[in-house]
């Protein structure tokens, strides 16, 4: 047996044995608008693991890891996602901050910092997004300046996703006054509980709250938490941002799988399969499903051989398209009831859900429009769109 497939049936075998007691419970809690649900609980989990060695298992060795491989990684989210294990609330810390110290970190950093993401004690979220400089990143506006052996930062950050659950914020920030666009920006690692920030939960279509605004007035953090060389920021959070579309998206779409496979099942039962355009529409979601993982795995042989292709550039607008056109989908299959509430004052069902959640997709992480413009103009080779 290979050492994947090793892998692969010893984390089904430890999710199997664990997913077992207190724990059982959580299966398929959190997730996509479901953010709040049993949050302590699955911090316990989260918790659990790491105490049998069970996350950050990409990380090399020494930083805390398993020092596992893409194949093996990739194993880990599959079947993670297979035993509808509870939705990860340390994926910002592991997936995007801890690699991105791993490459451009201190000695220092990555000794005060990576141990408590392993161990699931600190919690981390994104500080890139304003109100000014969502899709566009290089308008940030927010400042910091060095003080003594402090910076203090003040501005304003917004979609920080789990902000009012996390201890840390990695903090795009302009410290060059005068600077614009990409240059003059540095990475800063910020404390959130301290006077000079306020964070203030965003109500959403699906009732809950997983985004923040977050405020920073006079906060402080200290000289040396900061990622890089003052005024390389953007380089880094480019790296970071090469972190979010891992080899975690793999197990994203066994999520969707299910979700698919729930929908067909449902069209079955209440008779929407008999309309040859739902069946040619579930059909067509089918495929695309094949494709996007078909396009991950060949994205992945490039992160493997160390550099990732094209292809890792239409990732996000695929599966991102893929999975709101599936929420579209599921309300026409649900029928004229689907736009009922099951109860007070705000009950929703998965398939709701996921119609209001996937709303967000294509306008996180980089909006549909921005991702084409990225695509033509920088993988494409084609003439720059006119900007004022």
């Amino acid at each position: 047996m290979s050492s994947v497939e090793e892998f692969r049936a010893e984390i089904r075998g430890w999710l199997a044995a664990n997913l077992t007691g207190a724990f059982a419970s959580l299966r398929g809690r959190g997730g996509p608008g479901r953010e709040h649900e049993a949050f302590a609980e699955r911090l316990e989990w989260e918790r659990h693991m790491a105490a049998a060695g069970w996350t950050c298992v990409g990380w090399p060795e020494e930083s805390g890891g398993r020092g596992a491989t893409i194949e093996q990684q990739v194993a880990f989210h599959e079947e993670y996602a297979l035993a509808d294990a509870p939705a990860r609330v340390n994926h910002i810390g592991e997936q995007l901050l801890g690699p991105t110290l791993v490459a451009f970190g201190t000695p220092e950093q990555r000794a005060r910092f990576l141990p408590p993401i392993v161990a699931a004690e600190e919690l981390w979220c994104q500080g890139y997004s304003e109100p000014d400089a969502g899709s566009d990143l290089a308008n940030v506006r927010t400042r910091a300046v060095r003080e003594g052996d402090d910076w203090v930062v003040a501005g304003q950050k917004t979609w920080t996703s789990l902000a009012h659950e996390s201890q840390w914020c990695f903090v795009l920030a302009r410290t060059e006054p005068g600077s614009s666009r990409h240059k003059g920006l540095s990475y800063l690692l910020v404390p959130l509980d301290q006077p000079g920030v306020e964070i203030r939960p965003i109500t959403q279509l699906t009732g809950t709250s997983e985004f923040n605004e977050v405020f920073f007035d006079g906060a402080r953090t200290r000289a040396e938490h900061i990622v890089g060389a003052p005024g390389d920021g953007w380089r880094v959070a480019m790296a970071t941002l090469g972190f979010e579309r891992g080899v975690s998206t793999l197990g994203q779409q066994v999520g969707f799988r299910r979700e698919l496979e729930t929908l067909i099942e449902l069209a079955k039962r209440n008779g929407a399969a008999d309309d040859p355009l739902i069946r040619d529409r579930l059909a067509r979601a089918w495929t695309g499903l094949e494709t996007i993982r078909c396009n991950a795995l060949r994205m992945l042989d490039g992160v493997a051989a160390g550099a990732p292709g094209p292809e890792a550039s239409i990732g996000k607008i695929f599966w991102a398209t893929w999975h709101r056109e599936l929420g579209e989908l599921a309300m026409d299959v649900r029928g004229a009831d689907g736009m009922l509430a099951a109860g007070k004052p705000y009950d929703l069902d998965d398939r709701q859900r996921l119609f209001l959640f996937s709303r967000s997709d294509t306008i996180y992480a980089g909006s549909n429009e921005i991702q084409r413009n990225i695509i033509a103009e920088r993988v494409l080779g084609l003439p720059k769109e006119s900007r004022p």
